[in-house]
């Protein structure tokens, strides 16, 4: 199920990116055909990577070193669908459809493995990686325990649960449903405290450390930053709804630790830095592409704050960027 792998797979390198936006300034290639996952540590020091052609691999960031293929099948690839890290960034989860996979990040082993109740859409996890939030198709989403097996929680929604995100505690959690309706729940009661509507299909979801902020986003409309305290939205990030509405589909978003600032990231493959108490945009880059020219478009997996203020982001071909600030 692990393997550990002397050196990098393929070397550091600087990429074009669109005139837009400024590029990487140091970038890293993972795959070849592309991922259909991939996730950041909180720290920005690991990538976690669903490969199209090879199945899962966890990336040491800082040396550009492949550490460990991680299968669900001993010999063989697994299609992975999701990945994440815990928040203290000592555990990693894979998922495929029906499974998931807990890893040691020191050691590269197993530590348990579970079949889940019904189809994975979303998930995320705790901070020491005890308990997983799960989306799942039959329109829950599940507290499960990720290291003895079963539901411990559940939250009912009237449609599938496509985007999900836990607060460190796993006290408070954020949905997005294919109601179009995004809600923040009290995990210990079981209960839904605000919801916010929506017109389209929720996409992202993000919650901020200091339990107050939450980042809902739609599907080539809304996205919003309010308050889950009172339900209020703060700011639009995608303009006057009414007057002015951009087209944009954020695909992934993570809170800075002081709750501060936001980094979201688009299907188009834009990054970009919002300052969240006055709403406005601080500065954008765009993810490298793996040809200059063609209808070549890369989404942004997930985002991340790294070491020496610089940014993260993993992209859809496979490709790790890091911005300098």
């Amino acid at each position: 199920m692990i393997k550990r792998l002397g050196g990098a797979l393929l070397s550091l390198s600087l990429l074009t990116a669109c005139s837009d936006a400024p590029g990487p300034q140091q970038t890293l290639e993972t795959t070849i055909r592309g991922a259909n996952a991939a996730t950041l540590s909180s720290d920005a020091n690991f990538a976690l990577v669903a490969a199209v052609d090879h199945g899962g691999s966890l990336w040491d960031l800082s040396s550009g070193e492949r550490l460990f293929d991680w299968n669900h099948q001993q010999g063989g690839y697994t299609t992975l669908n999701h990945t994440r890290f815990s928040k203290d960034n000592r555990l990693a989860v894979t998922a495929s459809p029906f499974d998931l996979v807990l890893w040691s990040i020191e050691t590269g082993a197993p530590q348990w493995y579970w079949k889940t109740p019904d189809e994975i859409h979303d998930i995320d996890l705790v901070s020491d990686g005890r308990y997983a939030l799960l989306g799942l198709d039959n329109a829950e989403a599940v507290i499960f325990d990720i290291q003895q097996g079963g539901v411990l929680k559940r939250m009912y929604h009237p449609a599938s649960v496509r985007s999900v995100a836990i607060n460190a505690e796993g006290t408070l959690a954020l949905t997005g449903a294919d109601d179009y309706v995004a809600r923040v729940w009290d995990v210990t009661n079981e209960t839904m405290l605000f919801e916010r509507t929506f017109t389209n299909q929720i996409d992202t979801v993000a919650l901020a450390p200091n339990n107050q902020f939450a980042f809902s986003a739609e599907t080539l409309g809304s996205a919003q930053i309010w308050d889950i305290t009172t339900g209020e939205m703060i700011h639009s990030l995608s303009g006057d709804e009414w007057y002015w509405p951009k087209r944009v589909s954020y695909l992934s978003a993570r809170f800075s630790d002081d709750s501060s600032q936001l980094l979201t990231g688009t299907a188009a493959g834009l990054v970009q830095l919002w300052d969240v108490a006055s709403g406005e945009e601080l500065q954008r880059w765009r993810v490298a592409t793996k040809e200059s020219y063609g209808p070549v478009q890369t989404g942004v997996y997930d985002v991340a704050f790294g070491p020496d203020s610089s940014i993260s982001a993993m992209g859809s071909n496979g490709i790790w960027n890091r911005f300098d600030r």
